[in-house]
């Protein structure tokens, strides 16, 4: 449920910001037959489309407990770098993003930095539109009385 959640968090912002993406984009599974999260449909970085993949972990599981006690977001991290991992082969053509969730809610690095730079660009975009709407609304119109 929250790995679905987040998932569909990521696609609708990219969309806010005009971003045309697709979830669940067939043709870049893996060897192992899984397939990434999303893809975006225009080039997000370095004439690269970003590809994203979403990941929730528990830091209580047997094998995380260790590492969640010595440092906070340690499972996150650890995910992310998993994650990544899993897809090196796509870097080449690809941006990829690890979105690494822990349900305690910490969240690894580079996805909080994504994050931000999407909300960035979503509110730029925003802007913009709310601009040239106010830009377009201050013409006069010659078939409207004054």
């Amino acid at each position: 449920m929250r790995h679905h959640a987040l998932n569909e968090l990521v696609a609708r912002s990219l969309s806010s910001a005009a971003i045309p993406n697709t979830k669940e984009p067939h043709g870049l599974c893996r060897s192992d037959g899984k397939c990434p999260d999303g893809l975006t449909l225009v080039p997000w970085q370095s004439g690269k489309s970003l590809v994203w993949d979403v990941t929730v972990v528990c830091p209580l599981a047997d094998s995380y407990v260790a590492s969640a006690a010595r440092e906070a977001r340690s499972v996150a991290e650890q995910a992310a770098i998993k994650k990544t991992n899993k897809y090196t082969a796509l870097t080449a053509d690809y941006h990829y993003e690890p979105i690494a969730v822990e349900m305690l809610s910490p969240i690894n690095e580079s996805a909080c930095d994504f994050l931000r730079l999407l909300a960035k660009r979503s509110v730029n975009y925003l802007v913009q539109r709310f601009n040239s709407v106010l830009l377009h609304d201050s013409f006069i119109r010659d078939d409207c009385p004054e």
